[in-house]
């Protein structure tokens, strides 16, 4: 039997190309509120044997992850042969360590959760800055996929003569693993910071990007505001508006209308879903969910 994609974001274009790539079955089901707001959840497909994929984007995670928890185990306990999660943005990765006193690491605490749940994990490119992989707080078996490609074929095609930036230090391996991929130089924002409010940013050798169109690279866009910064200081500096390009359009509330009322052009994968998207996933996340597979299915053999 084919198996069953349940679509927990309802109807989405990236749900719809997994099912054809990975020859999968829409899963029917009914997903509500009772009045007094707890969830009811119907499996309206015969899962019996079957491996189940859900599909989540986890932004917003938290009005999401307890129907996602609900479903998974009531697949479990309907017979599924296996449930996997395809997360392309994977919540909670941010908080990795404790910064202040008396913090949770709530990035451990949400992959403990997950792990209790389901079979396998597949996501691209989570927040790894002080874990080295996801195996170091996720017990599944999990990808961490990369959008490098994605993305260094989208400039390929649309930026004439780029020169890829950094808008910080955080962002150099994006910005540098692109670059790497498109062959053309790339750089990173210096950031100085002289007081609360008083920050200043400069572009190393600004001189050698003249005729270079700026595209400025970051893992997510949240409120905007490090990418309005950035793109400032390059046009100050006599470059031309630069393209934001992120892998997660995470865009807190009117952050996507400020950077456009800034001039700025801004373009997203679809790992989570909106209307910057244009660098699609599906082919990356089908290539590694049926690798994963695979590998499960020698592993089971031995």
């Amino acid at each position: 039997m084919k198996p069953l994609l349940f679509d927990l974001n309802q109807h989405t274009e990236l749900a719809h190309k997994l099912c054809t790539g990975l020859e999968a079955q829409t899963a029917q089901y009914e997903l509500r509120l009772f009045p007094d707001g707890e969830s009811y959840i119907r499996c309206l497909d015969d899962v019996k044997g079957r491996d189940i994929y859900i599909l989540s984007h986890l932004h917003h995670p938290n009005e999401k992850i307890l129907p996602l928890l609900l479903l998974a185990n009531t697949l479990n306990d309907l017979g599924a042969r296996s449930v996997g999660l395809i997360a392309p943005y994977l919540s909670y990765m941010r908080q990795d360590v404790r910064f202040h006193e008396g913090e949770g690491i709530t990035s451990r605490y949400f992959a403990k959760l997950l792990s209790g749940h389901l079979d396998w994990l597949i996501t691209v490119d989570p927040h790894l800055h002080r874990y080295k992989s996801l195996d170091e707080i996720y017990s599944i078996k999990n990808r961490s996929l990369t959008s490098v490609d994605s993305i260094a074929g989208y400039i390929k095609q649309t930026i004439n003569n780029p020169v890829i930036i950094g808008p910080d230090g955080e962002s150099k391996q994006w910005a540098e693993k692109v670059a790497n991929v498109v062959g053309c130089p790339f750089e990173v924002l210096s950031k100085h910071r002289y007081g609360d409010k008083d920050i200043r940013i400069s572009i190393p050798h600004v001189e050698n990007y003249v005729g270079h169109t700026p595209v400025l690279v970051d893992d997510i866009i949240s409120t905007g505001k490090t990418m309005i910064l950035a793109a400032q200081h390059l046009t100050d500096a006599g470059l031309p508006t630069p393209t934001c390009v992120a892998v997660h359009g995470v865009f807190a509330a009117g952050s996507l209308q400020e950077m456009m009322d800034q001039g700025l052009q801004v373009v997203t994968c679809n790992s989570i879903e909106h209307e910057s998207n244009q660098i699609d996933l599906s082919e990356l996340l089908c290539e590694g969910i049926k690798d994963l597979k695979n590998k499960q299915y020698e592993a089971s053999r031995k």
